[in-house]
């Protein structure tokens, strides 16, 4: 059974890096890894195949929305049959799916196979954020959720940049079968873990039919939506919009982008555990505006990189601060429910924005992408200032 942690009163601190911790960290970085691989090669695959602009999109967007769809349960899962249980047979559908990749030749079953592969991150994503949840001292969740997703941006860091190098280097083929080594190493990983076990109460309720959300993570949803609209553009088009612009130095977009990211995690969940989510959102968010703008722009390698630097302040300040604070305003039964939230509106904005530039770049151009996309982070910085921080003047 998983321990919470001691408290060492001399100290005032409890101990976020145990043995599974350390272990749920490494499982996250290899799924990530892998995943990140397939982020910047998906398009270029489907642009061999022989698909549009608009198939990418597609392709891209079809991959949230599934799972999208898969979280709500993933969510009663994790309280209903266990975190173990979700995480591993997460975990075992996207190795199953993204080596599925490497005998892949048409389209269709491209889509199909994408569908998949969308379940299986729906289930791990949503299960490993909330086995960190479990392992992480409450009074430190902002902190400890920056070293959790750390994992992710190391995989971030080195995954687009390497699964572009390689594909100049091996076949498609060869390559996604790669990534389903790494998620088979996640795997192995995952299976050292003790998971929290399942409370199970004495008086058994039904669920609500519809109870697909955990209300109390709506704000932080909401908002993270309108940031992961703008992801999207990033995750899909990037590529293709430098290539079109003439610019070099794609792969060193990503790297510098999640070192961006790991440096503002060292810090701003020490500032949101402190002083809470109103110092961290607002400049994270001017941050991530710029750097739409510029990838807007983009007319050199040292904008485009100056861009990435921005994006990663930004976003690796504001992606844990919301997520601690979803978990933490929900009761203690309703964590999986708040992760599954969380996620849900991030796979949505990415999967609405995939699909949604996808026309844009079919309409106009790649720019018009980071146009629009700067401005969903103004609806996001006007909802913020407008419902979250009115709604809190009036509680005082």
């Amino acid at each position: 059974m998983v321990q919470e942690g001691n408290t060492k009163a001399s100290l005032g601190k409890e101990k976020i890096w145990s043995r599974d911790f350390l272990f749920i960290w490494v499982a996250n970085f290899f799924i990530f890894l892998g995943f990140q691989m397939t982020l910047p090669t998906i398009p270029l695959f489907v642009k061999e195949l022989g698909g549009s602009d608009q198939m990418v999109g597609i392709i891209v967007g079809i991959f949230t929305f599934s799972a999208l769809l898969i979280r709500p349960y993933a969510g009663h899962a994790l309280e209903s049959k266990g975190r173990g249980f979700v995480y591993l047979l997460g975990l075992g559908i996207f190795v199953i799916s993204v080596g599925a990749y490497a005998f892949t030749a048409s389209l269709v079953l491209l889509v199909i196979i994408r569908i998949v592969q969308g379940i299986g991150w729906g289930f791990s994503t949503t299960a490993g954020g909330t086995v960190a949840t479990d392992l992480i001292p409450p009074k430190r969740r902002g902190e400890g959720m920056g070293y959790f997703g750390l994992s992710g941006n190391i995989a971030l860091a080195f995954g687009p940049s390497l699964g572009l190098t390689l594909v100049g280097i091996i076949s498609y083929s060869q390559l996604f079968l790669l990534c389903a080594v790494f998620g088979l190493f996640a795997l192995l990983f995952a299976l050292k873990i003790h998971y929290r076990k399942v409370n199970v109460s004495p008086h058994k309720t039904q669920p609500a039919r519809f109870d697909v959300f955990e209300k109390s993570a709506i704000q932080p949803a909401v908002l993270l939506f309108f940031i992961t609209f703008a992801f999207g553009g990033i995750a899909t088009f990037l590529p293709l919009h430098a290539m079109e612009r003439g610019v070099e130095g794609i792969q060193l977009y990503f790297l510098i982008f999640a070192i961006f990211i790991m440096i503002s995690r060292t810090f701003s969940g020490q500032i949101y555990d402190r002083k809470g989510h109103k110092y961290i959102f607002l400049p994270a968010a001017v941050l991530i505006f710029v750097s739409m703008l510029l990838l807007a722009w983009l007319p050199s390698t040292a904008i485009l990189l100056t861009a990435a630097g921005c994006f990663g302040l930004g976003f690796g300040a504001i992606q844990p601060a919301l997520q601690a604070w979803a978990v933490n305003k929900a009761p203690s039964d309703r964590k999986g429910m708040a992760n599954a939230t969380f996620f849900s509106s991030f796979d949505l904005g990415v999967g609405i924005g995939a699909i949604l530039f996808g026309q844009i770049a079919s309409w106009f151009n790649y720019a018009s992408i980071y146009l629009t996309a700067a401005g969903s982070i103004v609806i996001s910085i006007l909802i913020y200032i407008f419902v979250v921080l009115k709604s809190k003047k009036k509680l005082v």
